[in-house]
């Protein structure tokens, strides 16, 4: 099946999106075995790759760098999204007395031109404050973002792991319309469908991004048994993997998600898009969602 294209704050992304949060795991992490894994997603038509200023300990946005800088074609071919605001003591932040958030325009500003710098690129196409933070001045953080898309530097920005009304207040200091959140979501992490942060961006026509679709490997464990047993039998009949069928459980709602898939096997890399060709019917969604939550629904 053809990818399908999102248009997120004026930016189109495949609707599957490449996170590269494990980067820096892999064994290989030499710039030819990472353009492996870019070609192998471009192959299938998945263009958006996820990055995040503090992946592999400040480390992941380099190792993408350095595959575009041997590479330089490649920067055409995708889109980038990446994430700031999170301060842990490791890498560049290792004299931090203890972890926290800073959406000050100083330390975003900062944030991401060392982004800009450490990827090899000259703009980043969506820029998402990674965490919502207690102390966030939302009219100096969202004249902070307005200002970075005047300058170029940033496309699109949004935001992750945000609630509606952290969303709403950081929305009220900014000219610059939210594009979208990237929120925790697979069919074990179910709440956000009923506990209103799914309905909210719904309703305004902003698709959003999840998060660990696959519950972080949790669905392959004792505690997604039950839910595993059904992807398993609806995978078999139609000759898929059940992964791809808890994604594609995703794909079938209609706020229009953008499951961030996080592999650096290329065999798996290679078969991402296999959810694309899963159909499911309601009660195919619904015996899932049953499985999941442990009983029927009311």
């Amino acid at each position: 099946m053809t990818m399908d294209r999102i248009a997120v704050g004026g930016v189109e992304m495949s609707r599957i999106v490449y996170g590269m949060w494990r980067l820096g795991d892999d064994a290989d992490t030499a710039p030819a075995h990472v353009q492996a894994k870019i070609e192998a997603c471009l192959a299938q038509g998945i263009t958006t790759m996820d990055q995040a200023d503090i992946y592999g300990g400040y480390a992941a946005e380099a190792l993408l760098g350095a595959a575009l800088k041997a590479a330089p074609g490649l920067r055409d071919r995708i889109e980038i999204v990446t994430k700031c605001d999170i301060v842990a003591p490791a890498g560049r932040h290792a004299q931090a007395r203890v972890k926290y958030y800073d959406t000050s325009a100083a330390h975003v500003s900062t944030s991401v031109d060392m982004s800009l710098k450490l990827m090899e690129i000259d703009r980043i196409d969506l820029l998402l404050i990674h965490r919502p933070d207690p102390l966030m001045d939302h009219e100096e953080t969202g004249r902070c973002l307005d200002d970075l898309v005047a300058a170029g530097k940033v496309r699109a920005v949004g935001t992750s792991n945000f609630r509606p009304w952290d969303w709403d207040l950081l929305q009220a200091g900014m000219s610059t319309p939210l594009a979208t959140n990237q929120i925790e979501m697979s069919v074990l992490h179910h709440a956000p469908f009923t506990n209103g942060d799914v309905a909210f961006h719904q309703r305004q026509g902003q698709p959003l991004m999840a998060w660990s679709p696959l519950a972080g490997g949790a669905l392959f464990g004792d505690a997604g048994a039950s839910v595993r047993a059904v992807l398993e039998r609806i995978a078999q009949a139609q000759d898929v993997a059940a992964d791809a069928v808890a994604v594609a459980w995703l794909l079938h709602h209609p706020a229009r998600i953008l499951p961030v898939m996080g592999t650096n096997n290329l065999n798996r890399i290679s078969g991402l898009s296999d959810a694309l060709d899963v159909v499911l019917d309601r009660q195919d969604w619904f015996e899932i969602y049953t499985a999941a939550l442990g009983h029927e629904v009311a």
